[in-house]
């Protein structure tokens, strides 16, 4: 089955790109980095909470998701992947599965650690055979069982050794990829322990590592997309002009105010970016799926980040949902990128 991701892949590679083809992707993949707070508080109406969500209940969330029908790609740790294509979830979907394939130290954000605080260190948890097919060696003509799409993250952080680490770990899981008819999307996030790193300049040190990390790899070994922190209209305009073959996608960082959401979809999709990954933008909203039909209508350019605010407050109060923020302070840009050009 042809997926709605597939498709819009297709036509966006052949520059028939239109507002509809932008891509929205739910990043429900925190269990391998933040861990059990990354399933988010399990909030009741009136938004008071006295626990995280468990992994059925996080589970419940993502079947709402695919049920709606509106994302085209739901990232999930590998474990999760298999629980859900096991029950079926994704048989008759058009909303693509993909998996975490790598979870580098940077990303481990458990409560007390600070594992995040040095240079990332490659490190991969997922098996590309029992993503595939549940399988322990390469077996071409099985049957897929999970999903042949990953996400690979590397970070820059300006020094020698950590990066070199990082891209010979790269190129072994590019091999490896390609072996299995593996297909992935890069993560590049921004410098987590950078060195000497300006922040003025830190933008367009990562452009440029992206440049240069990709520059050695042949068309069949890319990427199917960039999933970048969004650094500004100018770090964004400079990447996504670069190369038109080279897809573009930003991730959601912190949940900030739905005007945020709202906001870097917008200035995104503006900016050249066609994918947004959003994890928790998504999974903190007070009602998810609200949040997402909100995403479509702006990244489809069918209302204005302002409007979507007053919309999807429209819907808490028909769900009887009490908001977290007033509608005045809801509406406004809190994250320092947006602000560059909101």
């Amino acid at each position: 089955m042809t997926t709605r991701l597939e498709q819009k892949l297709a036509r966006i590679r052949a520059g028939q790109y239109r507002r509809g083809d932008f891509i929205i992707a739910d990043a429900k993949d925190g269990d391998m980095g933040p861990s059990l707070v990354s399933m988010g508080p399990l909030r009741r109406k009136d938004g008071s909470w006295a626990r995280y969500r468990n992994r059925a209940e996080f589970l419940d969330q993502v079947r709402a998701v695919v049920r709606q029908d509106v994302v085209d790609i739901m990232l999930l740790s590998a474990s999760n992947l298999e629980k859900l294509a096991g029950e079926g979830v994704f048989r008759d979907s058009s909303v693509k599965p993909a998996v975490r394939a790598n979870d580098t130290s940077d990303i481990w954000m458990v409560r007390g650690g600070t594992y995040n605080k040095t240079a990332s260190r490659p490190f991969r948890s997922a098996s590309l055979p029992r993503v595939l097919h549940g399988g322990l060696e390469f077996q071409p003509d099985a049957a897929r069982t999970g999903t042949d799409l990953g996400l690979y993250s590397i970070t820059f952080n300006n020094d020698l050794e950590a990066d070199l680490r990082s891209l010979e770990a790269y190129a072994v899981f590019r091999a490896e990829a390609a072996r299995h008819g593996f297909k992935y999307f890069l993560e590049v996030f921004n410098p987590n322990a950078g060195r000497d790193i300006l922040p003025d300049i830190m933008p367009h040190y990562v452009n440029d590592c992206i440049v240069r990390c990709l520059a050695g790899v042949m068309e069949a070994d890319r990427p199917q997309f960039l999933k970048i922190a969004y650094n500004g209209p100018k770090a964004l305009e400079e990447l996504a002009g670069y190369d038109p073959g080279m897809i573009v996608g930003v991730l959601g960082g912190g949940a900030g105010t739905t005007r945020d959401c709202f906001e870097l979809l917008a200035q995104a999709e503006r900016y050249g970016a066609r994918v947004a990954l959003f994890g928790r933008k998504i999974n903190l909203a007070e009602d998810s799926l609200s949040m997402i039909s909100m995403m479509r209508q702006v990244a489809d350019g069918a209302v204005t980040p302002q409007e979507a605010v007053r919309a999807y407050h429209d819907a808490l109060s028909k769900l009887g949902i009490k908001p977290a923020r007033s509608l005045e302070d809801d509406g406004l840009v809190t994250e320092a990128p947006l602000k560059q050009a909101a």
